[in-house]
């Protein structure tokens, strides 16, 4: 269709709920967190023993840049993409207002968050994989293209859908590996889940379109505080609606690669921005400090 109503429906929903408090917000985002830890462990744990060898071989059947005269994606392509899996972190430190002991919390949950996600992801890339095998080098074209369909619809006809071409890849996995029952409670439990995503996604920008206006960079009514909620329900609702509209009209990859840009975007500029307070204000109080500042920016900004 042309409108996606379902996510208008869900995108207000989450709006609503951050509106009425941040505590029942964070309430809320923990249950839908705990419901997506318990389904990723238990994909975790179905096919680590189903694991072979074999499977990671050729280890990276695109290369770096990916094959030769086609439009398929390599290592270098899909590093760039991977952004849009780490783009919540930095949602954390806009919490560090509405948080208790800011200077100890928001490092630990920034670190701890990243680290712990990180292993989920290795694990759930490592058991997909060595499950059932990686995508057939007859997938070598760019996801979301007319080729790309084409050939996914071959290969499903004849019986043969990879990993690559299911739109829902943890069920597909299970299912494959005959756990149908636990495939289906992955495909449930990740749409029960996913506005836990839309919910801090929304959360953080809000608030940093909150502070923007506070500093005289938005309009100055953009940073009224409800008198009962204790929110920045102007802000929120705008915020809101505006990202209805995004979801509703817009495709999901596009969204995605716009949000990649935004966030490539504005881990350069903190780069930046942390070399530009060490020379302008280099006896600001810094109670979580960057080692190596001047390596590490750099490095960050450059990649």
């Amino acid at each position: 269709g042309v409108i996606n109503v379902p996510a208008i429906v869900v995108a207000l929903a989450v709006t609503a709920l951050l509106m009425i408090g941040t505590k029942e917000s964070a309430n809320f985002n923990a249950a839908l967190v705990a419901i997506k830890v318990t389904a990723l462990t238990m994909f975790i744990v179905l096919t680590l023993p189903a694991i072979k060898g074999e499977h990671f071989a050729p280890f990276a059947p695109n290369g770096w840049f990916g094959p030769s005269g086609s439009s398929g994606m390599g290592i270098v392509g899909a590093a760039a993409s991977i952004f849009f899996a780490y783009v919540g972190f930095d949602a954390v430190s806009t919490a560090a207002e509405e948080t208790k002991n800011p200077q100890r919390n928001v490092p630990i949950g920034l670190i701890g968050s990243l680290a712990i996600c990180t292993v989920f992801y290795l694990l759930v890339a490592a058991g997909a994989i060595g499950a059932i095998g990686a995508q057939p080098t007859a997938i070598g074209v760019q996801p979301g293209t007319a080729e790309f369909a084409h050939q996914c619809a071959a290969l499903a006809a004849a019986g043969n859908e990879p990993l690559v071409c299911s739109n829902e890849a943890l069920a597909h996995v299970l299912r494959s590996i005959n756990y149908t029952w636990a495939g289906d409670m992955i495909g449930l439990a990740a749409n029960l889940a996913l506005p836990s995503v839309i919910l801090m996604m929304m959360f953080g920008q809000t608030r940093i379109f909150f502070v923007m206006a506070r500093d005289g960079l938005l309009p100055e009514k953009l940073a009224s505080v409800h008198p009962k909620w204790k929110t920045p329900h102007v802000v929120t609702i705008v915020t809101g609606v505006f990202v209805a509209i995004a979801a509703a009209l817009l495709p999901v990859g596009q969204l995605a690669d716009i949000s990649n840009s935004g966030t490539l975007f504005a881990f350069f500029m903190v780069a930046v921005a942390v070399m530009i307070l060490r020379v302008r204000d280099p006896g600001r109080h810094r109670p979580f400090r960057t080692p190596l500042v001047w390596v590490t920016a750099p490095v960050a900004a450059g990649g």
